[in-house]
């Protein structure tokens, strides 16, 4: 009787040390998704990735956008993205001026719906939780162009067919993000290191202009997100100096004269050319990805949004390897660099204190992705 009932608490206590989760492992219990790399090639395609439990990527497709990409990297962050419910997939063509909408289906193939005219040399799309979208437009004279979006088809109709201009027009752009609520959005200007807000009015109508153009933290901001707060990360570049690149938070004080608030100024983290950055869903880490010196830089965020470096080198992708756009999966647990000098994607789950742990190198290497000729644009879900 005594071994009996000693059995069956060792049963019980090996089936819950066997049913809990691993305190290693960061976000939800990992899901399928997918992810999608744009070639950006002059024959633009989109390279279609599944995504398995355990973050590891199988190609299933190529999904030509029908239009042109310029061949070299779009020295912008946002150029893929996909729609809030992961049904609609948005991919900029910068070489003939238009967007082309694919229908996700099957998980992570993709069908063709609209090619769509979206100002000239458009490298970044932003979509805004009320159903409207904004490129950026990096042409001599930048620009927004702005979009309805249909929540039903994913189809885009133009608000006025008309580019709305930056602050500066040698300012160099770096992304458009819209804030959470929609109402208004942002433009980060590398050459004069600025960052334009615009309001956005409830039938998605930009102001015509930025109402401010607010001083950088830190030297060229390139890459610029926001959190399911009202704070926005923003990472720069800091060239022409070396090991000069940084993460900034700011928070956004909304309502019809929106104004941002800086709370971490330029947090370095001694890497050089920091150009894309990410942020987990629930806000409690941000890795940056830096250019010239292939490496992934890791933050810890704190509740009032202050950001402060991990490690300026959580993960190094590999000389000559040229870190571009970053993606997260939705449930937080898999972080995806794609690799213009490698043409593959490096993949990594998340751990429960923000550091990178590699899942099998990388993927896509010799499946279409460019090698060091201009692959630009990253989404996941």
């Amino acid at each position: 009787m005594k071994f009996s009932t000693l059995a069956s608490l060792s049963l019980t206590s090996l089936t819950a040390v066997l049913a809990a989760p691993s305190s290693a492992s960061y976000g939800r219990s990992p899901s399928k998704g997918a992810v999608f790399a744009l070639t950006n090639a002059v024959d633009n395609a989109v390279i279609a990735f599944s995504r398995n439990e355990d973050g590891s990527l199988v190609k299933t497709g190529t999904f030509p956008t029908g239009g042109h990409g310029q061949g070299v990297d779009f020295d912008t962050q946002g150029g893929l993205q996909l729609s809030a419910d992961h049904r609609f997939l948005y991919a900029v063509n910068p070489a003939d001026d238009h967007v082309t909408v694919f229908e996700v289906v099957s998980g992570s193939s993709l069908k063709k719906i609209q090619s769509v005219y979206a100002g000239d040399q458009p490298l970044s799309i932003s979509l805004s939780s009320t159903g409207f979208a904004y490129v950026l437009d990096g042409s001599v004279a930048s620009g927004i162009f702005g979009f309805k979006v249909d929540r039903q088809t994913g189809l885009l109709s133009p608000l006025t067919n008309a580019t709305i201009a930056t602050s500066s027009p040698i300012g160099v752009p770096g992304t458009v993000t819209f804030a959470p609520d929609g109402h208004s959005l942002i433009v980060t200007n590398k050459v004069s290191s600025t960052i334009d807000v615009f309001s956005v009015a409830s039938n998605g109508h930009a102001s015509l202009g930025p109402l401010t153009s607010v001083a950088s933290s830190g030297l060229r901001p390139f890459g610029a997100i926001y959190g399911k707060s009202n704070t926005l990360y923003v990472v720069e570049s800091g060239l022409p100096a070396l090991g000069n690149a940084g993460l900034s938070t700011y928070h956004l004080n909304g309502g019809e004269s929106p104004v941002l608030e800086p709370l971490t100024k330029s947090e370095k983290n001694q890497q050089t050319d920091g150009c894309w950055v990410v942020v987990t869903p629930d806000e409690k880490f941000a890795y940056t990805a830096s250019f010239i010196t292939a490496a992934i830089s890791s933050y810890s965020v704190a509740k009032n949004g202050t950001a402060t470096l991990i490690k300026g080198v959580e993960a190094f992708t590999g000389e000559g390897s040229e870190p571009v756009d970053l993606a997260l999966s939705s449930d937080g647990a898999y972080l995806y660099n794609l690799l213009r000098g490698s043409g593959a994607i490096a993949a990594w789950k998340i751990q429960a204190d923000g550091s990178l742990k590699s899942i099998g190198g990388s993927f896509g290497k010799g499946q279409g992705i460019p090698v060091a000729d201009g692959a630009s644009g990253l989404a996941a879900y």
